[in-house]
């Protein structure tokens, strides 16, 4: 199965376009709750295809995930935006816990879980930038594939588009696709004239 044969192609003006969009929307929601924590959410996903129904489909079950690790924790947070376009999905929350608190579960969350390892979990606090992983003492995100450094095997470009999707499609019919054929399965009702 491969879930990148359809989808509209996007360009490096198209990504950088979304990455300015991006930041305005940041602003904006800083300037509605500028006492919040933000958790800007979405899929790290190589190549040019970055939104489909197979991807779409691969982030609500990876943001279910998340969502259950706050409402485990009893955190308090609201989602305020979401972005369903072929830039992708995108998720925007604010949560009243700490950024550092918010963090740690964004990392629990990445690492974790094989789905989680897709997504890009950014914890912002108004004015600054992006809370890292090393702030709170943890290692870099660590590639998908052969578990280095993902930034280092970005950089080189160690691993080919196709490796990466063939990964991500292998993940999408192992997690994703076996709990849609669950769920469907379920509603199947026996015909009672039979």
């Amino acid at each position: 199965m491969n879930i990148f044969q359809e989808g509209n192609p996007q360009n490096i003006a198209q990504v950088l376009a979304g990455k300015d969009y991006r930041v305005a929307l940041q602003q904006a929601i800083f300037k509605k709750y500028p006492d919040a924590t933000l958790v800007d959410i979405n899929l790290n996903i190589p190549g040019p295809i970055k939104n489909n129904r197979y991807l779409i489909k691969l982030f609500d079950y990876g943001i279910k995930q998340l969502e259950e690790i706050w409402q485990n924790k009893g955190y308090d947070y609201k989602l305020v935006k979401a972005l369903n376009n072929d830039a992708g999905c995108e998720n925007f929350y604010v949560l009243r816990e700490s950024s550092k608190v918010v963090k740690l579960s964004t990392i629990l969350f990445e690492e974790n879980n094989k789905i989680g390892r897709l997504f890009d979990a950014d914890v912002l606090i108004k004015g600054k930038t992006a809370l890292s992983r090393q702030e709170l003492e943890y290692s870099s995100r660590r590639c998908y594939l052969c578990n280095r450094p993902a930034k280092e095997c970005a950089r080189s470009r160690r691993h080919s588009v196709e490796e990466m999707q063939r990964y991500i499609s292998s993940l999408y019919a192992k997690y994703v696709n076996r709990v849609t054929a669950k769920l469907d399965s379920q509603f199947l009702v026996d015909d009672p004239a039979d």
